[in-house]
């Protein structure tokens, strides 16, 4: 049986959270589920400024 449903997932060898590597405002507004405008990657810009990088951790499942 060779069907997609047999295979098993690939996975990275190390898993990351937010806070652990470098991103920027776009990425937050888009680990919360909105269209990155620039009131909104303002506010998200803010926010990692006022919180700190760890602030994604939030948003990310």
């Amino acid at each position: 049986m060779d069907s997609e449903s047999d295979q098993q997932p690939t996975r990275p060898a190390k898993l990351f959270t937010g806070g652990e590597r470098p991103y920027d405002p776009e990425d937050l507004v888009m680990a919360r589920g909105q269209e990155p405008t620039p009131e909104r990657l303002e506010k998200a810009r803010q926010l990692i400024e006022k919180e700190g990088p760890a602030v994604i951790e939030r948003f990310l499942p």
